[in-house]
């Protein structure tokens, strides 16, 4: 039974207690009202799964030299993990109806909750410019096809600076601004928009299939793109690495997840929209990826993995120009769902007075730029290196909070004692950071990125796969034994909730 001192109220309830400004603004305190149901949540999902990265991930599984079903059978495993994963961080959130970073003070304490917050905040910074750039691909094809005549202006070494062609920019800054704008309308305004682009994605994609199947036949849809290398035992290892890439995948909205489900009106409607958002839904997408993909294959006389490029070899101006903008809008939905509302909590957790949530937001939008992410993403091994790090970070920080939260204090949160920097309150650490977790993140971050960092010798590159899990377990266990040696300590004498 879950214990909440001080609930997110409901409209008419009386107003919240005066919370310490160092540790609030409007954005961070407890909701009033909760009214997300669980079509938002699965719309939630459908514009994290539906973008061009998505389909992209999905479609390398399929070809990874494994048979057709044994790719389901890790689609179905790596996304039912990441089902539960999700409602596990997700109860504290909606509970409480405060997002990530305020949680994390009771892991990290009131001050040292802002070390998993710029950590995160940083890592979707990054992500941020990236889907931005694969979304401007999109915007160049539209824009070509319209307009023949900028076809040289796209090509880098030509017209060109910082290693992105001219009409490079002009797509990238047209999409930053678009983002920027329908994030500044605030959180009901990304909901609608959220709403929209899951579904929307579908129906191109069920167009696009139908046309590749009219052109091909329906003989020709085949659930393997590319031959099957192993066989029996020999697969699982592969198998094993493919659940854990989709984990991956999911790790980074799934940290902060709680971002959302605070908005929702129970955990019953984050459940539902969580299975139908994920189990449900991704298999469902990645069934239709593989179909479409496999389907170039006779079409085109090659497998295209990118939809975008599938779309622009349409011979109709207008399907084209529908499926390449809508592309588009997908990938702007994830980037604001999965690269946004994230660092825009996070940087405004640092100084609540200073930094509003959308100020943070505007943060995050200018660092994308700077970061020129367009040079990582023309990097393989780079992007390769960044989603095994990504891990090796998020990892640590989901296994300190859920250990706290599930293990140390039996989910009890006093909301309340969120918001206080009085050294009597229960998140009041040693001078506000709680040297347990800062140590259990550091223990378990080091060992997740030290195969990824030295893939060279023997074996570690078959563990950087699992840099997420690595640091995820390591961190949970270093907590909870440093917690029962030294919880004592961390909190300066005051009552130490036991582990379970």
């Amino acid at each position: 039974m879950t214990d909440i001192a001080s609930p997110a109220t409901t409209a008419g309830s009386p107003a919240p207690p005066v919370y310490d400004p160092r540790l609030t603004n409007d954005d961070l305190a407890p909701l009033r009202e909760q009214r997300w149901g669980s079509y938002h949540i699965f719309a939630f999902w459908m514009s994290d799964v539906h973008s061009v990265g998505g389909y992209v991930t999905a479609g390398s599984l399929f070809a990874l030299g494994l048979a057709g079903w044994q790719v389901l059978v890790a689609l179905l495993i790596g996304i039912t993990i990441v089902y539960f994963l999700c409602n596990l961080v997700a109860a504290p959130s909606q509970r409480a109806g405060v997002p990530y970073p305020v949680m994390c003070r009771s892991a990290f304490g009131v001050v040292g909750a802002n070390i998993p917050a710029i950590i995160r905040g940083l890592i979707a910074v990054a992500w941020y410019g990236i889907q931005t750039y694969l979304a401007s691909a999109a915007l160049i094809v539209v824009a070509v096809k319209l307009f023949p005549g900028l076809a040289p202006y796209a090509v880098t070494d030509d017209y060109g600076f910082l290693g992105l062609s001219l009409l490079g920019w002009g797509a990238y800054l047209v999409l930053w601004v678009i983002q920027a704008a329908v994030f500044w309308q605030g959180m009901e305004s990304i909901r609608k928009f959220i709403d929209f682009c899951g579904p929307a994605v579908y129906v191109v994609m069920f167009f696009l299939c139908g046309y590749l199947i009219y052109k091909a036949g329906w003989g020709a849809i085949d659930l393997q793109l590319g031959a099957v290398k192993y066989h029996g035992w020999d697969a699982l290892p592969v198998v094993l690495g493919a659940i854990a890439l989709v984990v991956s995948y999911f790790c980074g909205p799934m940290l902060n997840f709680g971002d959302f489900s605070r908005y929702s009106k129970s955990m019953t409607a984050v459940r539902r929209g969580n299975l139908l958002g994920l189990p449900v839904n991704f298999l469902a997408f990645s069934l239709l990826v593989v179909i479409t993909a496999s389907l170039t294959i006779p079409v085109y006389g090659e497998l295209i993995t990118d939809p975008v490029e599938t779309v622009a070899r349409i011979d109709n101006t207008f399907a084209i120009v529908l499926g390449a903008l809508t592309f588009t809008i997908a990938t702007i939905g994830i980037n604001i769902v999965a690269n946004f509302i994230s660092p825009a909590f996070d940087f405004s957790h640092v100084s609540p007075q200073k930094i509003s949530w959308r100020m943070g937001g505007m943060i995050a939008a200018v660092g994308s730029v700077l970061i020129t992410p367009w040079n990582l993403y023309n990097n393989p091994d780079v992007i390769h290196y960044t989603l095994e790090v990504l891990g090796a970070f998020i990892g640590p920080l989901f296994g300190v909070l859920i250990a706290d939260y599930y293990l140390v204090r039996k989910q009890t949160i006093v909301v309340d004692e969120l918001f206080t920097m009085s050294e009597s309150g229960k998140y009041w650490y040693r001078k506000g950071f709680n040297p347990v977790a800062v140590a259990a993140t550091v223990v378990g971050a080091l060992a997740a990125v030290f195969p990824v960092l030295a893939k060279n010798v023997y074996g570690m590159h078959t563990a950087a796969q699992y840099s997420w899990f690595i640091g995820c377990g390591l961190a949970l266990i270093v907590y909870m034994v440093l917690w029962r040696f030294a919880g004592n300590y961390a909190l300066g004498g005051k009552t130490v909730p036991q582990p379970t």
